[in-house]
């Protein structure tokens, strides 16, 4: 039976098992089922006892604030999100903990317009690639919390820039802390999926990640399997070194199949992508990972002019070895939707997500990272009414 046919008949089981999972993860805490989330911040059932498939706030609701921001964490749980990617973590010179999407926070900063800090401007190599620009390991902390954030796409967001300069740029640990406050006052568990950002670099440089994340995550109490707490990184050697750290669940994010983890390139190690997605592959992340994190790609590739074409085997393959799959990023603009789902030619107007989303959500996949959390709930609903 080919792999087209195969996914057709098991789409009904799937979606079944998928909604018993949901309903049990959404009404557990009212019900008082095993696996329900409390409101004194334990969390009995772990990441498996989360709704499918689970909703994460891609750096918050970066779809409607500008991302790694408070502003975007808060929104991200007030639209529905399960879990709120809060953050990619890089460290400042001075050892601390921050939460922004690359190191390089020209685009995601106020810092271009703040003439004391011109003379920090400068270029580095950053996984191979010459990137110019300000870098965190070049800040204090001190000196970071008098940046504002901005948004990262203008051009695709321009409705989020009236939020900039509202927000500073936040720590891992006050995320720590807002996560135990968001908690309480909602009075169900709130989770969050931070990642460990260019850590080979960041080794180099004498600020390794994996010690400084540990060490937060054990004051604070969530190093544990049963932890709210999912962390990532695009170099497997990471995830390996946070295994032997803390008992949190781990996930191996995978971009193009064409692609190296920097830490492969630093190693000599010559696998790709496209050998880590094989059964073998999953395999070796399956003995040390809970799951994978591939982009929608190598779930649905895309033809020459950006349509879907048929799934691949990864969503059966990767579940045969026992790892759950949150693939990304949704998104609502044009341009970050497969070409058939697009609505229009502006850059920064909504196609098709719905559509887009069932698609996905038909090839049995656990979860996906999205910068529109209401949509992603609202199509989650949808797709779970048959």
């Amino acid at each position: 039976m080919g792999a087209q046919e195969s996914n057709g008949q098991e789409r009904g089981t799937a979606r079944r098992t998928l909604l018993g999972a949901a309903v049990l993860g959404a009404g557990g805490a009212v019900l008082g089922l095993p696996g329900a989330a409390n409101a004194d911040g334990r969390h009995g059932g772990g990441y498996r006892s989360l709704p499918r498939p689970t909703v994460i706030g891609h750096r918050g609701a970066s779809g409607y604030r500008p991302e790694h921001t408070f502003g975007s964490y808060q929104l991200a749980l007030d639209l529905g999100a399960d879990v709120v990617e809060a953050g990619d973590l890089v460290p400042t010179r001075d050892g601390h903990l921050v939460c922004r999407h690359e190191p390089e926070i020209g685009g995601t900063t106020d810092v271009s317009a703040r003439p004391e800090f011109a003379g920090r401007k400068t270029t580095k190599t950053l996984d191979g690639v010459p990137t110019t620009g300000w870098f965190t390991e070049d800040f204090t902390l001190a000196e970071l919390k008098t940046l504002r954030a901005v948004e990262r796409i203008p051009a695709n967001r321009p409705h989020n820039t009236l939020y900039n300069g509202r927000w500073e740029i936040p720590t891992f640990e006050e995320v720590l802390r807002w996560q135990d406050e968001q908690t309480r006052k909602r009075g169900k568990q709130v989770w969050i999926y931070p990642e460990t950002k260019h850590p080979t670099y960041f080794r180099a440089l004498g600020l390794g990640l994996e010690e400084r994340v540990a060490e937060l995550l054990r004051k604070y109490g969530k190093d544990r399997k049963d932890s709210p707490v999912i962390l990532q990184s695009f170099e497997p050697s990471s995830i390996q070194r946070l295994d032997k750290l803390v008992g949190n669940p781990l996930v191996v994010l995978l971009s193009a199949a064409n692609t190296r983890p920097w830490d492969f390139v630093a190693a000599g190690d010559p696998r790709t992508v496209a050998d880590l997605v094989t059964p073998e592959g999953l395999k070796w992340i399956a003995s040390y990972a809970q799951g994978i994190g591939p982009t929608l790609d190598l779930v649905i590739p895309k033809d020459a002019d950006g349509n879907l074409t048929s799934a691949t085997t990864l969503v059966a393959d990767a579940h045969r070895a026992g790892l759950i799959l949150h693939p990304y990023t949704m998104r609502n603009e044009n341009p970050f939707l497969p070409t058939s789902f697009r609505k229009g030619t502006a850059v920064d107007a909504y196609g098709d997500p719905f559509g887009a989303f069932r698609v996905y959500f038909e090839t049995g996949i656990d979860g996906v990272f999205s910068d529109n959390a209401d949509t992603a709930v609202l199509a989650r609903a949808d797709f779970l009414k048959g």
